[in-house]
């Protein structure tokens, strides 16, 4: 009886990718951490449900720029609630093997090719929906695994 070996090896072309600068003013992309809304890692507690991204702290009104090149994919819809129609915005992206969402950003445009630091668009005014939270930009995966790797 003879016997065959089959050896799959994986590679992802994702392995050492890290986001560049999301925010003016955020050069490091510092997290949010805690405030009286919650918390902005990835798993954090949201009720019955968990945190599904990473919490990049952005001020209202800033900047928002390609972390790395990456092609644009369209509007992304994040809350059902017209209350929070002033922060309903954001993008969908794809980048070195990664495929993320970027939320409360207004996007200069939906679709097309944006190089490593070329603006994206602007932070959108979280203050006016949820009024003292740490102002950030939502990072989500396609998958909704943890994007805490790449930061």
């Amino acid at each position: 009886m003879r016997h065959v070996v089959v050896l799959l090896a994986v590679l992802c072309v994702c392995d050492g990718v890290k986001f560049g600068q999301l925010c003016s003013g955020n050069s490091l992309n510092t997290r949010r951490t805690s405030d009286s809304w919650g918390q902005g890692h990835h798993g954090a507690s949201r009720g019955t449900r968990e945190h599904q991204g990473l919490d990049i702290k952005c001020n209202d009104g800033a900047t928002v720029y390609a972390p790395f090149d990456v092609t644009l994919h369209g509007k992304v819809t994040v809350y059902t609630d017209a209350n929070k129609a002033a922060i309903n915005n954001g993008i969908n992206l794809r980048g070195q093997g990664l495929c993320f969402k970027l939320f409360y950003v207004q996007p200069d445009r939906y679709y097309g090719s944006v190089s490593k630091g070329q603006r994206i668009g602007v932070m959108m005014p979280m203050q006016t929906v949820y009024p003292g939270i740490t102002s950030h930009v939502h990072v989500q995966m396609c998958g909704k695994s943890d994007p805490t790797p790449y930061f």
